[in-house]
C-alpha cells in the first residue's frame, strides 16, 4: 500500500508502506512501517507517475490536501491546485499503474442546514472553498474503477497537533480554550479510522462512506470531555458561538453524519467517540 501526504509548500510526499501484524505494541504506529520517501510536486504529474511506477502499489491512500478552511478561503487557487489538481495527478497516476485509490474527504461537502444526520446519498452543497475543492476531488476519484472515498469529521489522534491536544495543552499552560458551542458534528479517532479503512479496502468494497466514531457532539462538548478525562479543569473550556471566533471561513452548524453505507455493506461501526477519546487522552504526555 502507498500513502501520499502534503508538504508545507503544496507538494506531495509519497511513501510506500509494508503491512505489519496488528497488536498492542504497534497500535500507536497504525501497524505500518514507513520507508523510502519520494518527493513529488503536485504540479508535476510525471514525477508522481514515475514514483508509483517504481513502487507498484496495490492501493494508494490519498489524504493530502490543504485542510485548513481559512487558509483555503484566503487562497482558492492554491487550494484548487493541491486539493483538486493534486488529487487528479494521484488518481491518474495510480490508475496508470493499476492501483486503486483511497481518498480521504470531509463533512465540509455539506452546507450544515440539515436537521437530521447526513447520509451518503444526500446531495452535497459545500459553502466553503475547502468543501468545494474536496467535493471536486471526490468527483475525480469516482471516475476510477477501484476507489474508496471516506468522509471524515474533526480528527484526533497521534501525529500532528489536533483540536483535542491543542486545547489540553492550552489548559495545562493556564490558558482558556475558546471553542464553538454551536458547531455540532461527529469526531474521529485516527487509529479507529485507519483500521476501519483497512478493513473496507481489504474487503474490496468500493464506494463512498461516512466514517466517524459513533455519536454526535459539539466542539465544546468534545473539548470539555477531553479536559475531564485528562484530569484538568473543564471550566477552562469556553464555549462561544462559532461566528464570534473571528475565523475567515464559515463553519457548519450541523454536520452529523450517519454511517449508512458501512452498515449496509455489513461492516461494524466504530465505537462511541467517548470511548475512543478516553483511549487517546491516556496516550498523551501533558
Amino acid at each position: 500500500m502507498l500513502e501520499v501526504r502534503p508538504t508545507e509548500d503544496g507538494g506531495l510526499i509519497v511513501y510506500v508502506k509494508e503491512r505489519l501484524p496488528v497488536d498492542e505494541a504497534t497500535l500507536a504506529e497504525l501497524s505500518w512501517r514507513w520507508y523510502e520517501p519520494v518527493v513529488a510536486r503536485a504540479s508535476l504529474e510525471e514525477g508522481l507517475l514515475a514514483a508509483l511506477g517504481r513502487m507498484r502499489p496495490d492501493v494508494v491512500v490519498h489524504p493530502a490536501g490543504i485542510p485548513d478552511l481559512d487558509i483555503a478561503d484566503a487562497d482558492p487557487a492554491q487550494a484548487h491546485l493541491v486539493n483538486v489538481q493534486g488529487t487528479r495527478h494521484v488518481a491518474e497516476s495510480a490508475h496508470a499503474v493499476g492501483a486503486g485509490v483511497v481518498y480521504i474527504s470531509t463533512d465540509a461537502v455539506f452546507n450544515g442546514q440539515n436537521t437530521r444526520p447526513y447520509v451518503e446519498s444526500d446531495p452535497p452543497c459545500p459553502i466553503t472553498v475547502y468543501g468545494r475543492t474536496k467535493l471536486d476531488g471526490e468527483a475525480v476519484v469516482q471516475t476510477l474503477p477501484e476507489h474508496w472515498i471516506f468522509r471524515v469529521p474533526v480528527l484526533f489522534g497521534p501525529g500532528k497537533t489536533n483540536f483535542v491536544e491543542k486545547g489540553l495543552r492550552k489548559i495545562v499552560s493556564g490558558e482558556q480554550y475558546f471553542v464553538a458551542s454551536d458547531q455540532e458534528g461527529c469526531a474521529t479517532y485516527t487509529l479507529d479510522a485507519a483500521y476501519k479503512i483497512m478493513e473496507v479496502v481489504e474487503a474490496r468494497r468500493y464506494g463512498l462512506y461516512h466514517l466517524a466514531n459513533q455519536g454526535a457532539c459539539t466542539r465544546y462538548e468534545l473539548a470539555r470531555h477531553a479536559a475531564e478525562l485528562a484530569g484538568l479543569d473543564p471550566g477552562h473550556v469556553v464555549g462561544v458561538p462559532a461566528d464570534q471566533l473571528g475565523r475567515r471561513a464559515p463553519r457548519l452548524k450541523y454536520a452529523v453524519m450517519e454511517m449508512a453505507a458501512l452498515r449496509a455493506a455489513g461492516f461494524s461501526l466504530p465505537r462511541p467517540w467517548q470511548e475512543a477519546l478516553a483511549d487517546y487522552v491516556r496516550t498523551l504526555s501533558l
